[in-house]
């Protein structure tokens, strides 16, 4: 539920003119302005020397992200001539779309799991990413990149230089924190709370750094729009609750119920699917060394298998989604779908899952048909995650490393 409350409140598509594949208006470049202009003008308040976050705005709004997102912009800002070249930056923005499939297909090949003939779908079979990324410019493909960028440094072994990976990613977007759960589970599993404190710290201490300049201007306005979990959403955008009402879907006991279903299922895959020592979970905040089970290294799939359903929970559990959302967890799902073999779900309808999730984010407006679709693909999807082969199996013994 967490997630929804993350994001930009303006509206994920541009106009009643969007067509169902998610085209729009195009402007020289080819692009479909939605959020672009607002950015520019956002950051060009800061270099124009406007630091309090309450006084800095686009024309969908106020500015609601992290300092981390007003410098990389900023880059943007005087790479496109003041944001003006666009075709400059949907050059960069395509360059971007390939270092993030470089970086995928990098956690992929660790982990072995899914066939190599998934990855077509991932790469060309996907018109709503192509023109987030490339056509619409958003800031939400930058967050995801560095934070593929952090799994690869996590499944290296780098764990302080992961962290602070994952810290620059939620510096651009609060979608990351749905990972945040999980990477915490690791960070116990692997050093236990002592040693989990120092890489913690790496996290805080850069979002303080790098918000120091409109802490001090004013730290009150800066938390409260770049941190903002309370945001309304307008119910014309839901791409995942468009069959409830619009009074239900605006109120606040359904908000509590969905993060009430987003903690206690979190807190259900730690205890039964990702705790598999035997002890009690409160064995975790203890040096690995003094636990009773032996500690074992973490493998690549238990990284992933952790971080991605940690943060596909948060997905499924959203209060809303909007149309840009569909990259928090796209190059997640072929993962989540063939990481745990299942007798009943075959390669033919796990591809279905894959085209119907598709098929629902390439819908606009939303219907309730979509909406509901995309809940039973998501159901499917946890119900695998929860009755497959545990991904940290019950064991006692050490195991060995691949070789």
């Amino acid at each position: 539920m967490v997630t929804a409350r993350l994001a930009r409140a303006g509206p994920p598509v541009a106009g009643a003119a969007l067509h169902a594949a998610g085209g729009g208006l195009p402007l020289p470049g080819g692009d479909t302005e939605i959020d672009w202009k607002a950015y520019m003008a956002e950051v060009e308040g800061v270099i124009n020397g406007t630091y309090d976050y309450t006084q800095l705005q686009g024309d969908t709004g106020p500015l609601v992200y992290p300092a981390g997102f007003v410098y990389i912009f900023m880059g943007l800002y005087y790479a496109t001539g003041r944001g003006t070249d666009i075709r400059m930056a949907q050059h960069i923005f395509a360059v971007l779309y390939l270092a993030t499939l470089l970086l995928v297909f990098l956690i992929y090949h660790q982990t072995c799991k899914v066939p190599p003939f998934v990855f077509f779908f991932m790469c060309c079979a996907s018109y709503r990413v192509h023109s987030i990324f490339v056509l619409r410019l958003f800031n939400d493909p930058v967050a995801m990149a560095l934070l593929f960028l952090s799994i690869n440094l996590l499944l290296a072994q780098r764990w302080g230089w992961g962290c602070c990976c994952f810290s620059l990613a939620v510096s651009v977007k609060m979608n990351v924190l749905l990972f945040a759960p999980g990477l915490l589970f690791l960070l116990l599993t692997q050093f236990g709370l002592r040693g989990a404190i120092p890489k913690l710290g790496i996290c805080a201490v850069l979002q303080v750094v790098l918000g120091l300049p409109f802490l001090l201007e004013n730290p009150v306005g800066y938390v409260s729009r770049s941190f903002d979990f309370g945001r309304q959403f307008l119910f014309r955008w839901t791409v995942n609750w468009r069959f409830l009402p619009e009074a239900f879907f605006l109120h606040r006991a359904f908000h509590l119920a969905l993060l009430t279903a987003h903690l206690t299922l979190l807190l259900l895959f730690a205890l039964c699917r990702w705790h598999r020592t035997g002890e009690s979970i409160l064995s975790l905040l203890k040096d690995p060394s003094k636990r009773k089970v032996p500690p074992q290294p973490l493998t690549p799939n238990q990284i992933v298998s952790t971080l991605f359903t940690s943060n596909f929970i948060g997905i499924c559990f959203s209060r809303s989604l909007h149309y840009q959302f569909y990259v928090w967890y796209f190059h997640t799902l072929p993962y989540l779908l063939w990481a745990t073999p299942a007798r009943w779900l075959t390669h033919l309808l796990r591809l279905l899952v894959l085209g119907l999730i598709e098929l629902s984010w390439n819908t606009y407006p939303s219907t309730s048909c979509s909406s509901a679709a995309l809940h039973v693909c998501h159901a499917v999807i946890l119900l695998q995650l929860w009755l497959g082969p545990q991904p940290f199996p019950k064991t006692t013994q050490h195991s060995k490393k691949a070789q």
